[in-house]
């Protein structure tokens, strides 16, 4: 079993930037960021009434004895308490709502964008990695439009507007506390920097461990036939150890800043009260502007020590957007400029000209394959495995391209054609199809939902589905299971075909499709497929020979070349590789 591949930060990836992080995703919600800021001045506005009026109360109200001002300064204080308590309940309801909705608009966004990338991307990726990509990389979002950028502003004014305060009581108290704090903000900005590409790993750890989670649950028949529960275990706690060791080092960073911040203010506030004891002994300052100014103190500099926590979540935030930019930058099958042909009604003649194609570089698994299938025929692709057969099938469906020579379609170069428009008079019936979790009857629809009643019956029934959905009780309503496991080889390849019939293709191209089957599946599906084949231009990919007899020609596959071409009579008194294959299948 392959282990999970060390993740190292890939130094020439580009990363999202502060400014194009506001263009793309702060500007656009500006009005509701505003308001949000708006509210946040005001909840900081009121929070100062508190510390401003301490003063009042000692130097004024309580050695005069004035019970009228008393009240005065409570109801004031009162009054700016239950604003600030307002403010922030709004400010928490609209940004936080909004920044979930923003967060499902991205998601959405890149599913689509996922969606819309070729099967070699997929290939290449595992789904599980995928779908952490999805999920997890534009969670950071809340942080941007959310209350962490407001707060990071909203603390930032109230750190300004307290440090005017507290020069206007002591500039030279105020100057001193401003000597750490400049220390503490280079820190800060180091700290940053080193932790950034630390974030950006973890996203990347954490898609290879819930890719190889995925495939550990949706292979546990295997892993528990080979009782290789312990390998797989070894291999995720491998990977949780590498997601561990990289929080493990964020944390550190963000402690380092935390304690740098504790000890940095706290040598501020133990001069504080050194020089601001000395000021009130010698009468430069009265006990009312000293609380003030500590109180003051408190507020300028709660939001710097807050900024190591809010200052890492937009890190973190900006590397999950690292991850999904990348993602959103790769191009689309349809970007392709040279693809400008809209297929509207075809007649559906594909024809191979001196195609090749290699999965790796050097090791072409087709070599310069010529051949024609006319317009509502049927060529069989047979050889034995590895020949090239689903190569061919991969092209003629456009889920690959040819790297030489040309593929057309009605005598139009597939590569320049729109693949929406083709795929839409094209049908796949795969050797492992695949069945979504749900009921017998969503899966036949899913190429047309709004297909009728009687469009649905029909497909059941020439795919002869309903010959053991008949049986079940809920009918088509039967839930499958994940993948269908609940249905036997044979029961999903008829639910696949009728999938297909009901789609109405022009094309269709079938892998293996009756190598899951019984003896009695077989012949009952050969009707079926009769049925689905008739006028239609169809590839067929068979390791039982006994199922392509009636091909109208048999391509025989052997090393990425055509050895023998013809029909089942012709191929057979021919007696070569076709010969071979038949007669030795037919002894078995």
């Amino acid at each position: 079993m392959q282990h999970l591949k060390d993740s190292k930060q890939d130094k020439s990836k580009p990363t999202i930037s502060i400014l194009k992080a506001f263009k793309t995703i702060i500007w656009p919600k500006r009005k509701l960021v505003f308001i949000g800021l708006i509210l946040i001045v005001i909840s900081r506005l009121s929070s100062l009434v508190l510390p401003w009026k301490s003063k009042a109360l000692l130097d004024d109200v309580i050695p005069n004895k004035d019970y009228d001002q008393l009240y005065s300064l409570l109801f004031i204080v009162g009054i700016a308490i239950l604003i600030q308590s307002i403010t922030s309940f709004l400010l928490t309801r609209i940004l936080s709502v909004q920044a979930q909705f923003l967060i499902s608009e991205l998601r959405a966004q890149v599913q689509k964008k996922v969606l819309s990338l070729p099967i070699s991307f997929f290939d290449n990726t595992k789904s599980g990695a995928l779908v952490s990509r999805i999920m997890n990389d534009v969670e950071g979002v809340r942080n941007l439009i959310g209350t962490g950028l407001v707060q990071l502003v909203g603390g930032t004014i109230t750190a300004v507007i307290s440090m005017v305060l507290l020069i206007q009581i002591s500039p030279s108290m105020t100057f001193f506390v401003l000597l750490p704090v400049a220390v503490f903000g280079v820190v800060a900005l180091k700290a940053f920097k080193y932790i950034r590409p630390i974030f950006r790993n973890r996203g990347v750890i954490n898609a290879e461990v819930n890719g190889r989670l995925v495939e550990t649950l949706s292979g546990v028949r295997v892993i528990k036939a080979f009782n290789a529960e312990a390998q797989e275990n070894e291999v995720f706690e491998k990977g949780v150890d590498k997601l561990f060791q990289n929080v493990k080092k964020s944390l550190t960073a963000t402690a380092l800043m935390t304690s740098s911040s504790t000890f940095l203010l706290g040598i501020a506030s133990t001069g504080i009260m050194g020089i601001g004891g000395y000021k009130i002994m010698t009468g430069e300052l009265t006990v009312g502007d000293f609380l003030s100014f500590t109180l003051l103190l408190g507020f300028m500099i709660a939001p710097i020590v807050q900024m190591s926590n809010i200052g890492s979540q937009l890190t973190e935030a900006l590397a999950g957007l690292d991850r999904t930019e990348e993602l959103m930058n790769k191009a689309a099958e349809d970007d392709d400029e040279e693809r400008t042909i809209v297929l509207e009604n075809i007649k559906g003649e594909i024809v191979f000209e001196d195609v090749s194609f290699s999965y790796n570089e050097g090791k072409e698994v087709i070599n310069n394959i010529s051949f024609q299938v006319p317009s509502g025929s049927v060529t069989a692709l047979v050889g034995s495995s590895g020949s090239g057969k689903s190569t061919i099938a991969g092209l003629s469906a456009t889920f690959l391209n040819p790297q030489s020579g040309k593929i057309t379609i009605d005598n139009q170069d597939i590569t320049k054609v729109k693949l929406s428009s083709y795929r839409k008079h094209l049908g796949v019936v795969l050797q492992d199809e695949f069945l979504f979790e749900g009921t017998i009857k969503e899966n036949i629809l899913f190429p047309r939902p709004n297909a009728t009643e009687q469009e649905l019956q029909n497909a059941v029934k020439a795919a002869y589905v309903n010959e053991f959905t008949d049986r079940f009780e809920d009918g088509l309503d039967t839930l499958i299971g994940e993948r269908g496991v609940k249905l036997s080889g044979g029961q999903r390849q008829r639910l696949a075909i009728a999938r297909a019939i009901l789609a109405d293709p022009k094309i269709i191209i079938l892998d293996e499709a009756t190598s899951s089957l019984d003896t009695e599946s077989e012949s009952l599906i050969q009707k079926s497929l009769s049925e689905l084949v008739k006028d239609r231009t169809t590839i067929v990919i068979a390791h039982r020979l006994s199922t392509i007899k009636q091909a109208d020609q048999i391509l025989v596959i052997e090393a990425g070349s055509i050895a023998e071409r013809g029909t089942h009579d012709e191929l057979i008194e021919a007696k070569g590789r076709y010969f071979d294959l038949y007669t030795y299948q037919s002894k078995i």
